[in-house]
């Protein structure tokens, strides 16, 4: 089977630190770097040119850092955005850019090979998304199309015993996968397209929105209580009013949650 190239754009005003990532990803046989940029502006006009999968991003550079080349292309279609800081203090601000990960310099081999299997992950999701549009409107366009929604078909792996909500969620962290049980999660807050779930004591770091992070969870039992917070309504053991209007609830493990104004209709089911 002939492995499909990755197709990436390295970007860096430091020479040294471009050659030494090239050299870095020589290891991986599906990369084929297209192109190097040394500034920002170079970077949006190969990336609007080349179209690459896969773009390492320096974050400070003279002029357009990392961050504006982001901002200049975001009514485009972006490739997955790796950046790379010799600064940790970036790295909220990289995942609040939609970047698929971020990389500290100097760019260590084993932390660059989870970066990569990542993106391998990501652009296989993507195949598998397109593969089935095509697929439904392949079936779309035969002279008898089945009277159900096609892509309920193809997506459902049992239509009977379907259900709207996730009962578990699977983590990967390192190349394992932790399957938890979503009815242990105490809370849950984000960080950026990082969400930490928080259970049992421990916390777990899944990437994934606020927003899509509420559609997979039962409203009847998670709930969200600020811009960045879901919480458990079976794990609330306490409520406690606090200045300016303001509530906090306590869970049963004794951690203290601020109820944000936004969010007190809530309370509706414990007042």
């Amino acid at each position: 089977m002939t492995l499909k190239k990755i197709r990436t754009l390295l970007v860096d005003d430091e020479p040294l630190a471009l050659r030494g990532l090239e050299l870095r990803l020589e290891e991986f046989d599906d990369i084929d770097i297209i192109g190097t940029c040394s500034n920002g502006r170079e970077a949006i006009k190969k990336i609007r040119t080349e179209k690459p999968d896969l773009v390492f991003l320096d974050i400070q550079m003279p002029g357009f850092d990392g961050f504006a080349v982001i901002k200049s292309l975001l009514r485009e279609e972006l490739p997955l955005v790796c950046f790379v800081t010799a600064f940790n203090d970036y790295a909220i601000k990289a995942f609040e850019s939609h970047a698929l990960d971020y990389l500290l310099k100097p760019v260590e081999q084993e932390r660059l090979a989870q970066t990569v299997a990542r993106v391998r992950e990501h652009i296989a999701e993507r195949m598998a998304v397109e593969q089935n549009a095509r697929l439904v409107d392949l079936i779309r366009s035969m002279d008898d199309p089945p009277m159900v929604e096609l892509s309920e078909i193809i997506n459902a792996t049992d239509l009977t015993s379907q259900t709207p909500y996730e009962t578990h969620l699977n983590i990967k962290d390192r190349g394992q996968i932790t399957r938890l049980e979503v009815a242990s999660i105490d809370w849950i807050d984000a960080a950026g397209d990082y969400m930490c779930i928080h259970a049992d004591g421990k916390t777990h770091i899944l990437r994934e929105t606020m927003k899509n992070m509420e559609k997979r969870l039962d409203p009847e039992i998670f709930q969200r209580v600020h811009r960045s917070t879901i919480i458990n309504l079976n794990k609330v053991s306490e409520l406690h009013p606090v200045s300016g209007g303001k509530y906090e609830v306590v869970l049963e493990n004794g951690a203290t949650l601020q109820v944000s104004r936004n969010y007190r209709d809530v309370l509706g089911r414990f007042l």
